[in-house]
């Protein structure tokens, strides 16, 4: 009788009959043949998994495949990383390229002022007029940037400010124009007008911060509170010079004419370049060595106490009066030129220092002035600027400026001493300076206090071009014995460890 069920195993498994007298029957040959296939199918699975073959095409999320010789030595981008690089070279005066705002009318006077600060052979730039200049004098050809007349298409561009003038557009197109003469190996575009004066070494330390192949727009902010509202405290006053890299300037030629024509009502230039500023997302980066100068009369009390910064330029030279007494405008900034070529780094940088034996505090605006006070002045307030000046606007009081003032001291008992430079020379053999300051201004005869100061003052000074390399930190001076009649000799330098400023 059959057995019809069949079992989930008889299923599975084929069923061997088996007599007692009979041997096990061995396996069909195809079944030998089908185990030894599933046994090497197994063997080389097994055997990719540990020792994965490099030419199999493998998950790049799992397992990225290594750059191959062939496809290096191709890459012209590509390095060892212990293969040492060189770095980039600093940016340096030929790198810059100066942009000087100037008109026709005024050109024959001003002119001078740039005489002052420009090198024919190491400097490039141009001078941007509204027109050209009859019986240009040949001469100047050769100490000053060359002339180039900007494109006539102010009248194209609408101008509905009351009170300024079109020209303040053809002025602000002056980066653009620059940009399209195709320049080569160009970092930087320096605006600046053409009654400022640049001190060059400052400014290349100061461009050295920052990257020329990003979007840097750098400047101040005018003195005058009521100016920075006027216009704004995002804007660089061009007047006081401003530097756009190059890498922006490019934006901004592509993009200016357009953005002109939606500012039709504002006042000057340089409210028109921040405007395109903001259009490109560039805020303004502030540096504060550059001077708008929106002030009248004495410029004694700002450079006195010039912030711990490298100074930059000075503008508005036809407004103020000259830096240094009894001389002309140009002549003032003929004599400055002395230290600033010994010592650009360190030109008016403030120290203070007491001498103990006669009360007295000293403050040296290093290469410009030194002041002796007749008492103890705390730091604090010696660093705060005294007004020796007046508001852009007349009428403003004190509370009109964007800084701290105190007052100069009228009564002549509490005002100081005042020394003005006369030299400055350089001995190589010690790598130090030597600058001669004589008395300018003293307190009456009839003061209490104590005896008015010497006749002059000696100031000597190591040069550091690297200053500005590390953190800002005012110079400390010292009073060295002097055996000369009638005259202070002052140190300056770096402050000593643990060494602060104060009695």
């Amino acid at each position: 009788m059959k057995d019809n069920t069949k079992g989930s195993e008889s299923f599975l498994v084929p069923q061997v009959m088996k007599s007692p007298n009979s041997s096990p029957k061995t396996l069909p040959k195809y079944a030998l043949w089908f185990i030894l296939f599933i046994f090497l199918v197994y063997l080389f699975y097994t055997l990719n998994l540990i020792y994965p073959s490099h030419t199999c095409t493998q998950n790049p999320l799992l397992s990225p495949q290594p750059i191959t010789s062939s496809f290096a030595s191709n890459q012209t981008d590509i390095s060892p990383i212990h293969q040492n690089t060189k770095p980039p070279e600093k940016t340096q005066l030929h790198h810059v390229v100066f942009g000087i705002a100037a008109s026709e009318k005024l050109w024959h006077r001003r002119k001078n002022y740039i005489k002052l600060w420009w090198r024919p052979r190491e400097m490039r730039g141009f001078v941007w007029l509204d027109k050209p200049v009859l019986g240009n004098d040949l001469k100047d050809k050769d100490t000053l940037p060359s002339i180039k007349i900007s494109s006539n298409v102010t009248s194209k561009f609408k101008y509905t400010n009351k009170d300024g003038h079109p020209s303040a557009i053809r002025i602000s197109r002056i980066v653009s124009e620059t940009v399209r003469l195709g320049l080569e190996d160009v970092r930087w575009i320096v605006m600046g007008d053409d009654d400022t004066f640049f001190v060059v070494e400052n400014l290349v330390r100061v461009l050295n911060k920052y990257d020329h192949n990003q979007f840097y727009y750098i400047g101040s902010s005018s003195e005058s509170h009521l100016q920075n509202i006027y216009f704004s405290y995002n804007m660089a006053y061009g007047g006081g010079g401003f530097a756009i890299s190059y890498a922006l300037a490019k934006a901004l030629e592509k993009m200016q004419d357009r953005c002109i024509e939606r500012y039709p009502d504002l006042y000057g230039s340089d409210d028109r370049v921040q405007a395109c500023m903001a259009e490109l997302g560039v805020p303004l980066t502030k540096e504060v060595g550059f001077h708008q100068f929106d002030v009248y009369g004495n410029l004694f009390g700002l450079l006195a106490a010039h912030p711990i910064a490298p100074i930059v330029s000075l503008h508005h030279l036809d407004v103020v009066e000259p830096i240094f007494p009894y001389v002309n405008r140009a002549q003032a900034l003929e004599r400055l030129k002395v230290s600033m070529k010994l010592d650009s780094a360190g030109l008016m940088q403030q120290s203070i220092c007491y001498d103990k034996a006669e009360n007295w505090t000293v403050s040296v605006s290093w290469g410009y002035a030194v002041q002796i006070f007749q008492s103890i002045v705390s730091a604090r307030k010696m660093e705060i600027i005294q007004k020796t000046f007046l508001n852009w606007y007349k009428h403003a009081d004190y509370t009109a400026f964007a800084f701290n003032t105190r007052a100069f001291r009228r009564n002549s008992c509490l005002k100081p001493s005042v020394y003005m430079l006369s030299n400055a020379l350089y001995n190589p053999s010690l790598n130090r300076t030597a600058s001669e300051y004589f008395r300018y201004l003293t307190p009456g005869p009839k003061c209490k206090q104590g005896r008015a100061g010497p006749l002059r003052v000696e100031v000597y000074k190591k040069p550091d071009p690297y200053v500005w390399d590390k953190a800002p930190r005012r110079l400390c001076c010292k009073i060295l014995p002097s055996e000369k009649n009638n005259t202070m000799v002052v140190d300056v330098g770096n402050c000593g460890e643990d060494e602060i400023i104060a009695l």
